[in-house]
């Protein structure tokens, strides 16, 4: 956990290439993260409205079309997520 007042390995500024390459997709895998989630959470959102009143074709086609697109960003960004943080602690540790 951090302290008030700590860097985290995310934060810390670096002249190596490699780590500065890693924040490159640390801040790629959060917005595709959003972007991801955003996109789902749209998906929902048609749904119940049209459980409410009812599907027409373009809804239908918007909920899949967010679902799709969601699954797309998100499954990447995830896996390119931990992949960072588990280079974050190899560092830390230096368990390379």
């Amino acid at each position: 956990m951090r302290q008030a007042g700590q860097v985290e390995p995310a934060e810390q500024p670096s002249g190596d290439p490699v780590v500065e390459r890693r924040r490159r997709i640390d801040a790629l895998t959060r917005r595709g993260q959003r972007v991801g989630y955003l996109l789902y959470l749209l998906a929902a959102i048609g749904f119940f409205v049209g459980l409410a009143t009812g599907y027409t074709s373009w809804l239908v086609t918007t909920i899949w079309v967010c679902l799709i697109a969601g699954s797309v960003v998100l499954a990447p960004a995830i896996v390119f997520a931990y992949a960072v943080k588990a280079a974050d602690r190899a560092d830390r540790d230096n368990d390379w």
